[in-house]
């Protein structure tokens, strides 16, 4: 009987930095592998890959609810051509128009990745209490179907659900993150100069970003030897992006490097003494497993994922979120304290051996999808 796997992904970018390995890992069991996103200009990266590509007219936005009903339209008929025996569902709006198609199609087994939960459960307000009961439903929907399991990275993204009762806990799956590649991410001794600090992430509000420049501008005040990077770039398509406008007056102001996307964060993280990434809130952020794997110490908030991603006081430092005044001075300890900061780093460069390796993440994957075909037809 053949296999079909599809992998339904909102950002072809995103599936490569992200699931690009258990995709090829499922097509080396036996799988035949079908790739959904939006367009984009990864997109040619996944067919270079040698996997067929389908494109879904996913909106960043969902403002506009003819364009919603027509993206999920497009996966209800993706499904009836492709009818595959595996569906994997990975970020927020294919979870939920997947697990909602997946119930008006033949599709065998459903494994929905949530890798945080979004803005949505971060915003506060009474409009915002009404945004997050309706998606509570549909994610109460999303998760219907009998033969499902929900796959989370951190415990507190799965306990907002669980306590919503959007789904039973009988299809609860904890993975921790995507993995890191432990050979592609080494740890080699910290260059012997001034202390370099690295920021990387995509340059939205809710990555702390702000939080970050302010903290940068009162270590400068307070004469803290260092140098800063800003690694990143902006997304448009977010409604927290932060402004190119922005992102030039920083580079003017030149308290740090503006460096923009980057595609060599092993090689920048070799060159950095220490990741910083105080964010909101998320899945479980790889650039903190990756730090981790290239033996650097980091800092980061006490948030779902953000905490999960690090041994508290063993692999990093943890701060409240949007406090730049701990921000500041968690940099500045570990900037000055080369001791605990190379310290801190090996034992990141440990835990990523004995937890974030990506076979280990694979097989994982592997092993719900082997346990979703063995429950077809019961």
């Amino acid at each position: 009987m053949k296999k079909v796997l599809l992998m339904v992904v909102n950002d072809a970018s995103f599936f490569i930095s992200h699931r690009l390995p258990v995709a090829e890992a499922a097509r080396s069991s036996g799988y035949t592998v079908f790739i959904a996103t939006m367009p984009g200009a990864k997109v040619a990266d996944i067919q270079s890959e040698g996997f067929e590509h389908y494109m879904l007219p996913f909106s960043r936005s969902g403002k506009n609810v003819f364009s919603e009903i027509r993206a999920f339209s497009s996966l209800v008929r993706l499904l009836w051509q492709v009818k595959p025996t595996l569906l994997h569902l990975v970020t927020i709006k294919p979870v939920l128009y997947g697990g909602l198609a997946a119930r008006l199609a033949p599709v065998g087994g459903v494994a929905s990745a949530v890798s945080g939960l979004g803005y949505v459960f971060m915003s506060s307000g009474r409009k915002a209490v009404i945004v997050r009961n309706v998606v509570s439903i549909m994610y109460s929907l999303a998760f219907g179907k009998k033969n499902l399991r929900v796959i989370f990275q951190n415990p507190d993204d799965r306990d907002v659900l669980l306590s919503a009762g959007a789904l039973d806990r009988s299809k609860v799956k904890m993975i921790r993150g995507s993995g890191v590649d432990l050979s592609s991410y080494q740890a080699f001794p910290e260059p012997a100069r001034l202390p370099m600090v690295c920021f990387a992430a995509r340059l939205l509000r809710d990555k702390g970003v702000y939080e970050y420049v302010e903290a940068v501008s009162l270590l400068h005040e307070r004469g803290v030897q260092a140098t800063f990077r800003l690694v990143g770039d902006p997304d448009p398509g977010n409604p927290t992006s932060i402004t190119s406008e922005e992102i030039e007056r920083w580079r003017q102001e030149g308290l740090m490097e503006v460096l923009g996307y980057r595609k060599d964060i092993a090689e920048l993280f070799a060159d950095a003494h220490l990741v910083v990434l105080p964010s909101y809130r998320e899945g479980l952020p790889k650039v903190l497993l990756e730090a981790a794997a290239c033996g650097r110490a980091v800092v980061t908030t006490d948030v779902p994922g953000c905490r999960d991603a690090i041994d508290p006081g063993v692999t990093g430092l943890l701060v409240p979120v949007k406090n730049v005044i701990a921000l500041a001075d968690a940099m500045q300890k570990l900037i000055e304290d080369s001791a605990l900061r190379q310290k801190m780093g090996a034992a990141g460069r440990a835990m990523a051996e004995r937890e974030f390796a990506i076979e280990n993440i694979v097989q994982q994957h592997l092993d719900i999808y082997a346990e979703l075909e063995s429950n077809i037809g019961k």
